[in-house]
């Protein structure tokens, strides 16, 4: 009976998301992304129709819980135009977001799409701040929804220090784009000048080196 709720509800989730698609619509029946043309367009080249299949629409990539081994305690598995060819031009995309005990997905914005998240498993603290700097916050728990606007600064925290927890997150975008504010600011290349970030968080250059050596990528 679960099973059959959280694919019903799943079913009525993603529909909602695709009528609300926020790409421009498109032109013909399938565009699937053709990923190694060179011709630079707003998304991606179609594919040659009679080199299509039924892969071109499958991804397997977000059925399990991802393994969590950052310092934030999340990962996020996107199931978008660049892992599923066939979304292209469809203007909607998924992505799994697993977090590990007391995990964070630090705050951050998708500049080309709206995203709403379906909590799977566990209980998330939640929130979004608009441009007159309002916070909206809330505690969501399994089989609950909550929606980021479009372009807004949102974040969520898994508040179980035991056990982990994870959502579904739908987008009207077939490629929503995220940026990180924190890895955006210090480990952005070339480098973000240390006088604008000193000015701007009002603190000293060894404190800006601090953080910058936290966030930088790790080397494999």
């Amino acid at each position: 009976m679960d099973l059959i709720y959280h694919t019903f509800f799943f079913a009525l989730f993603s529909l909602t998301v695709i009528s609300l698609a926020y790409d421009p619509d498109t032109l013909q029946d399938l565009c699937v992304a053709d990923r190694t043309s060179g011709i630079k367009v707003n998304g991606f080249t179609c594919k040659p129709e009679s080199n299509i299949t039924a892969t071109d629409f499958f991804f397997a990539g977000i059925g399990k819980p991802a393994v969590v081994n950052n310092t934030v305690g999340s990962v996020v598995t996107g199931a978008n135009v660049e892992k599923i060819s066939g979304l292209n031009t469809l203007g909607v995309s998924l992505a799994r977001i697993d977090y590990a005990p007391g995990g964070l997905n630090p705050p951050h914005t998708h500049p080309r799409a709206t995203e709403v998240i379906f909590v799977l498993e566990g209980e998330l603290d939640v929130g979004f701040i608009t441009t007159a700097n309002k916070h909206f916050a809330k505690t969501v728990k399994k089989g609950e929804v909550f929606v980021f606007p479009r372009g807004l600064v949102h974040y969520q925290k898994n508040n179980n220090k035991v056990k982990p927890a994870s959502v579904i997150s739908a987008f009207n975008s077939q490629l929503p784009g995220t940026q990180s504010i924190a890895a955006t600011l210090f480990t952005a290349t070339p480098t973000v000048p240390d006088h604008v970030l000193t000015k701007t968080f009002q603190i000293g250059t060894k404190e800006i080196e601090k953080i910058k050596s936290k966030l930088a990528p790790k080397k494999s």
